[in-house]
Order: C-alpha cells, then sequence, then structure tokens
C-alpha cells in the first residue's frame, strides 16, 4: 500500500517561492508506469491539478501555472518537491499529491498572506 505524505509550511508571503515536499513510502517513485501528482484545492472551488512527474523524471505542468511551477524528486529520499513561485493569496489552497489518481496524501493548507 502506496503512502503519500506531504509537508512545508503553512504560511506563505506573498511574492515567495511556495515549497512543499511529498514522501513516499511503500513504493519507488521510479517504478515503472507511476506518476505523482500535485494537485490543489483553493476554498469553495474544485480540484485543480498543477503537475505530474513521472517515474522516469519527466514533468509536465498546468499551462494557467507552468511559468511559476517546478517539480523535482529526490530518488534517494523517495520523495517529489512542489516549487510555486510568486505566490499570491490566490494560491492559497489545500494541495494534495497523489500516485496517479487512486492514492493520495490527506493534504496540507497553505495560506499565502502577509
Amino acid at each position: 500500500q502506496v503512502q503519500l505524505q506531504e509537508s512545508g509550511p503553512g504560511l506563505v508571503k506573498p511574492s515567495q517561492t511556495l515549497s512543499l515536499t511529498c514522501t513516499v513510502s511503500g513504493g519507488s517513485i521510479t517504478t515503472n508506469d507511476n506518476y505523482w501528482r500535485w494537485i490543489r484545492q483553493p476554498p469553495g472551488k474544485g480540484l485543480e491539478w498543477i503537475g505530474t512527474i513521472t517515474y522516469s523524471g519527466s514533468t509536465y505542468y498546468s499551462p494557467s501555472l507552468k511559468s511559476r511551477t517546478s517539480i523535482s524528486r529526490d530518488t534517494s529520499k523517495n520523495q517529489f518537491t512542489l516549487h510555486l513561485s510568486s505566490v499570491t493569496p490566490e494560491d492559497t489552497a489545500l494541495y494534495y499529491c497523489t500516485r496517479g489518481w487512486s492514492d493520495w496524501g490527506q493534504g496540507t493548507q497553505v495560506t499565502v498572506s502577509s
């Protein structure tokens, strides 16, 4: 059973870079055909896909966030990390990391405020 756990700051100031790490247990992030995603849900809104890093390290980003987003990984720690730059209050959301669409972390609340 794969388990995912998000970690990172709960409060970020506007214009700063938000960094969240997803630690995976029970499976390797390099296992073939696994796709690791970051998804968020702003308050009162639906789910929004942010980006994906594949088992081979390829990355894909939402067009609306691409200019501010990068996803990296540390295979030695079995982790992948979201970096979202130049944040604004509109980036306030519950952030999830997932494996495909079947396995989800519990989510971590991020608030952007001065």
